[in-house]
């Protein structure tokens, strides 16, 4: 699966299979899920009807599998192809001489010197290019005729016969070259796609080294043996070992040792973090000074960098409204430019203005500068090498769809601790209202908040856990944000005040109790991102209207944290429910991005415009209701998220109309009778390869996110 055109092709027949349910392509990986129900159809019958299109499918492994021969066949075919053509045209101007000068004056050889001049080896080399050339294209022409489905394959194949049947041989050759030369820079540009993916994992070690503990016989000591094995056989739990200047294949929690970790895949910088016991790590990030263990969180095809590739070849999944609208044209376009070349061969002849030879040859003209080659592949492409690049920078966009309103978001909200932010919540101070301690009243949060994955509750386990304090419930234990105090406890003025001047502080703080007794607060911090004037200053410069910072947070916390980064617009203390009510309210009058990234913003990024979530640590709901994902925690990358995506939407633009003005234009051309088939060739191939080759320059190196901020 190569192409759009594949993709098209093969949506059309098996939507007509019963039982299929929903069609998942993965151009860019070269796969497709098919979900189905097995009382009313079976992957046999499935395979089938993909073998009836001219492609042949098999079980996914993990990667493209018998792509790589397939695509390796069909770049052996065209070259076969032009070696054959190139053959051919030096043998026909040795053997003719003047007929080549006809040739290049009126675009092909007429009347008696046309067959003279295929005789014997220049026809046997124009055959064998022709041959070459269409063998791909014939499976997929038929199959396309069989559904009653109109396509460019049908286009080409129709054209073919037409030019063998006028004996047109160098033509039908050199078409059938160009076509094949078209499928595979398509090809070519899924490819650049695949490598700018894959330079995702490049350097993420094969074989790692893990370690086992082996204890002696009497107990009293324990010794270590460690080997080398392949990291795919390693899962979660796993202790493994990290040299100095190796790559951290997995995510994990370091055990032992201490090391400077280059985190750049992460953060987008390259300054190294000091990483010592209980620091996370993640796969894909390099180790520079000490050797450290780490505990595995997850197995290799569930890790930050695993979840991130595949997350790279699902979005091509999602398509934009362009690439729906080429689509549907296209659909309606090709039946009708068959129609179109039929009249042009039948009409003149039976009014007897052409004889049937020129009429049948204008006809083939027709249906060449007709065809919608450039047109199909000029928005696929784009999108494909725009969700590349981006890819390369650590935002990953899901689908077209995603790109295109990017490019068209005007205003955008963030939550406070996603987007501005430098990191996690970290418990600051315990200030105990009553006679409880603070390992009392820790020790009762921890237990609380065992089991949920908020942020202020994992900060809550990790300071336990760093005091060695075990959980232990309390009965009737509760906590609730500190504006929430109820007046009747007592102590609860004192309480108040001290909570507000923490909160003008920029801190978030909670209060705890049990029953009506007021046990204590607790004060948490957040560092904000270094620059944030510049960054929203940034955006600004973009267009960007309106920012509006939406928090649960507490009205102080929020508004210290809106003054830091100049957003004038603040909603504070706001539920799950009332976020997502402010995003939808948004999202219904203006193109709105919002920034999130914990399981209470999951509503609010599915109501946006676009949904981002944000940080390497963005809980896994945020990260399947976002439209796109970025995993630095840096509020950059939204600049360059819109910047990039209004290049992709500006090309892909610039692409379709010029598919679409080349196409009128030579088809005027062709219809008053000034077109010959060599100028069609000419115009149809040259048009897709630059609609190709405008849509690879998004994968141009840029500037990093920050450059510009």
């Amino acid at each position: 699966m190569d192409c759009a055109e594949e993709v098209s092709l093969l949506r059309s027949r098996l939507s007509r299979v019963a039982g299929v349910r929903e069609l998942r392509f993965d151009v860019v990986s070269g796969r497709l899920e098919v979900e189905y129900s097995p009382s009313q159809t079976s992957r046999e019958a499935i395979e089938r009807a993909v073998a009836s299109t001219g492609m042949r499918c098999e079980p996914w492994r993990g990667e493209a599998g018998g792509q790589g021969a397939a695509a390796a066949w069909k770049r052996l075919l065209a070259w076969i192809s032009g070696v054959a053509l190139a053959a051919g045209l030096t043998v026909q101007v040795l053997l003719t001489g003047d007929a080549a000068g006809t040739l290049l004056a009126h675009g092909h050889i007429e009347g008696q010197d046309a067959g003279h001049a295929t005789h014997g080896l220049a026809l046997a080399l124009f055959l064998i290019a022709t041959g070459a050339g269409a063998a791909p294209v014939v499976p997929k022409a038929l199959a396309s005729l069989r559904g009653r489905r109109a396509d460019m394959n049908l286009l080409v194949l129709v054209s073919l016969i037409g030019a063998c049947w006028l004996a047109e041989w160098a033509e039908a050759a050199t078409l059938s070259f160009l076509f094949a030369l078209a499928g595979r820079l398509e090809q070519w540009s899924l490819g650049r796609a695949r490598l700018a993916v894959a330079e995702l994992v490049s350097g993420t070690p094969v074989r790692v080294t893990v370690v086992h503990p082996c204890p002696v016989r009497d107990g009293s000591e324990n010794l270590e043996h460690e080997h080398l094995v392949e990291q795919a056989s390693v899962g979660a739990g796993a202790l493994v070992r990290v040299r100095p200047g190796e790559r951290i294949a997995f995510d994990g929690v370091v055990t032992a040792g201490r090391s400077l970790v280059n985190q750049a895949f992460v953060t987008g910088e390259s300054v190294p973090v000091e990483k010592t016991v209980g620091d996370p790590v993640y796969a894909g990030t390099l180790n520079l000074s000490g050797s450290i263990d780490l505990r595995t969180t997850a197995a290799a095809a569930d890790t930050l960098l695993a979840r991130t590739v595949r997350m790279a070849g699902e979005s091509t999944t999602r398509r934009s409204s362009s690439e729906r609208f080429v689509e549907q044209f296209a659909r309606f376009y090709t039946p009708a430019v068959l129609v179109l070349a039929a009249l042009v061969m039948i009409l003149p002849p039976l009014w007897g203005q052409s004889s049937l030879h020129h009429a049948v040859y204008q006809g083939m003209v027709v249906l060449l500068v007709a065809c919608p080659c450039a047109l199909v592949i000029s928005t696929p492409v784009s999108v494909a090498a725009g969700i590349a690049a981006a890819a390369r920078r650590q935002v990953l966009i899901k689908g077209g769809s995603a790109l295109e309103a990017a490019a068209r978001v005007s205003v955008l909200a963030l939550d406070k601790s996603a987007a501005l932010t430098a990191g996690p919540p970290t418990l600051q101070r315990i200030l105990p209202v009553g006679e409880r301690t603070e390992p009392q009243i820790l020790a009762a949060l921890a237990a609380e908040e065992r089991s949920s994955e908020h942020p202020i509750a994992l900060a809550i386990r990790e300071e336990a856990r760093a005091r060695g304090i075990q959980p232990a419930p309390a009965e009737g234990f509760w906590w609730s944000h500190s504006s929430r105090i109820p007046a009747s406890l007592a102590g609860s003025d004192e309480a108040r005040r001290q909570a507000a001047q923490l909160a003008a502080d920029g801190c978030t703080v909670i209060a705890c109790g049990q029953g009506h007794e007021l046990w204590a607060l607790i004060a948490f911090a957040q560092p904000l991102q270094q620059g944030l004037r510049s960054r929203m200053k940034a955006l600004a410069e973009l267009g960007i209207e309106r920012f509006v910072l939406l928090s649960g947070d507490a009205a102080k916390a929020a508004q210290a944290a809106a003054q830091a980064a100049a957003i004038p617009e603040v909603f504070a203390d706001l539920s799950p429910a009332e976020k997502t009510a402010q995003v939808a309210a948004l999202a219904a009058r203006h193109g709105v991005a919002f920034i999130g990234d914990s399981v209470h913003d999951a509503g609010a990024l599915a109501a946006a415009s676009v949904g981002i979530a944000m940080g390497p640590a963005a809980a896994d709901v945020a990260r399947e209701n976002a439209s796109v994902i970025m995993i630095p925690r840096d509020l950059a990358r939204a600049a360059f998220l819109i910047r990039h995506a209004r290049a992709t939407l500006r090309v892909i633009q610039q692409n379709v109309w010029l598919a679409v003005s080349a196409k009128f234009l030579f088809l005027a051309a062709a219809l008053t009778g000034s077109a010959t088939l060599w100028m069609a060739i000419a115009a149809d191939m040259g048009a897709t390869l630059v609609v190709t080759l405008n849509g690879l320059r998004l994968l141009r190196p840029a500037p990093h996110p920050t450059e510009k901020c």
